[in-house]
């Protein structure tokens, strides 16, 4: 911030308890690749094409190696939690929970809550190759890693996360292509949803088994803007809603599909999957916010949109929205939309929604000196208070992400870290942004003292 800008107010007070952490995830960091087996990234990445600047995660940020270094910065922004993920391939690997032990130990001895994440997206290419998740096999398979993720570390971790982001895995990776594994099934995609989610399930079973008391999931949401008030537009965006959103809140909330939706899903007894999918499984829910959506009826042609080619079979379009400011990632900056969905699921859900967690919330952005990621956090956790004045019980926020990291399809293009990576030195540098949020947590704790 220079000095002819007016500073930003101090936030106002968030409840004592609440929950403060920032979030990355395994593949895109770590590192390490000839230490784990193979993923579908890896085998996605090297098709021609398919990374936007032609990279691979295969050292990343090196975090395997750096992470006590890692660790620190985290200790030192003052959250209380951090949020990583485990690398399927990884644990498949002779040795590999060995990272994970080191990794919780150092969180442990630096006085940080680890919270960790059971599968973001990295499958590994072994598990794929029998079908992956369009094979129900697959979720029991996920429950029989989290029972040996569990095993190794669940003396220290009292907070998990099954899943992360299973609409976007289902959609990016499985019915439009631009994710891995790379398939383009559309509408033939939902046995991806229904295993992933009965996956969920199964691995809480498991959790529980072991004692684990702190289960949630970390799905991805964002409202959706009609295009218009023409009864095709409202079709349209009804219609995204309940696949980008409810397709995956309503069985884990609800113990069901919505209508007409479940008649989709494959299996032999669906009511059965549904009791494993929302029975016990959640004490907290995570949503993902980064954007809202404008959605309208279907056009004639592709659409691209945010790096993604929507091709024109869609039953919907997605609209610009306009008179917002952008993201790197094009993405519109609209902290209001997030007030909007917590307190849209408060109204949803009523007494069957868990506790909240704002499980990633951040923007790309370049530079060290990034004004743009201050006023970006600064107005979404003013958006997360104005929902806790409305009643909503949210218990935390994590920031996406911690460290600039490979991100997925975009390689080394987006920066959303609060640090700075050099990728080809690995020097880490905190941004503008880093000590603000660690000034604004000191503020937090001095207002409560």
């Amino acid at each position: 911030m220079t000095a002819t800008e007016e500073p930003l107010s101090p936030l106002p007070s968030f409840p004592p308890g609440f929950l403060w952490g920032v979030s990355t995830s395994a593949h895109q960091i770590e590192g390490a690749a000839d230490r784990r087996a193979p993923s579908i990234w890896d085998a996605f990445s090297a098709e021609p094409g398919r990374i936007r600047d032609g990279s691979t995660a295969d050292t990343a940020c090196d975090h395997v190696a750096r992470h006590r270094e890692d660790v620190a910065l985290v200790r030192d922004l003052g959250v209380d939690a951090y949020r990583f993920s485990v690398s399927w391939p990884r644990v498949l690997t002779t040795g590999g929970l060995d990272f994970y032990d080191r990794l919780v130990d150092e969180l442990c001895a630096q006085g940080v809550l680890p919270v960790p994440t059971l599968f973001h997206w990295d499958l590994p290419v072994e598990v794929q190759e029998r079908g992956g998740w369009l094979e129900r096999d697959t979720a029991a398979r996920f429950a029989d890693h989290a029972a040996t993720v569990v095993a190794r570390i669940g003396d220290r971790v009292t907070r998990w996360i099954t899943l992360n982001e299973p609409a976007e895995h289902t959609l990016l990776g499985h019915a439009l292509g631009e994710h891995a594994p790379g398939h383009k099934l559309l509408f033939d995609a939902l046995p991806v949803a229904h295993h992933q989610l009965l996956g969920h399930g199964l691995a809480a079973r498991a959790l529980r088994a072991a004692g684990a008391r702190e289960i949630g999931i970390a799905n991805s949401h964002g409202p959706t803007w009609p295009a218009s008030t023409e009864q095709a537009d409202v079709e349209a965006a009804d219609l995204y809603d309940i696949i980008l959103n409810r397709l995956f809140s309503d069985p884990l909330i609800l113990g069901r599909y919505p209508d007409g939706f479940g008649e989709l899903m494959p299996g032999d007894d669906l009511a059965a999957d549904l009791k494993v999918i929302s029975e016990d499984t959640l004490d907290w829910y995570g949503i993902n916010f980064y954007q809202p959506t404008k959605v309208g009826a279907p056009g004639t042609a592709d659409v691209e949109f945010s790096g993604l080619t929507l091709p024109a079979e869609l039953p919907f379009s997605v609209r610009e929205i306009e008179g917002h400011p952008k993201t790197d990632f094009d993405w519109p900056v609209v902290p209001e939309a997030l007030t909007e969905l917590l307190t849209g699921f408060r109204d949803r859900y009523g007494d069957r929604l868990p506790p909240l967690v704002v499980t990633e919330n951040g923007c790309a952005y370049e530079g060290v000196d990034d004004r743009e990621r201050i006023a970006y956090l600064d107005g979404h956790l003013r958006a997360l208070h104005r929902a806790l004045e409305q009643g909503v019980d949210v218990r935390g926020y994590f920031v996406w992400s911690l460290l600039d990291n490979w991100e997925w399809a975009e390689g080394y293009t987006k920066r959303f870290g609060l640090v700075h990576v050099d990728y080809t030195t690995q020097v880490r540098t905190p941004k503008a942004s880093y000590g603000w949020l660690r000034d604004a947590l000191r503020a937090q704790r001095a207002s409560r003292a």
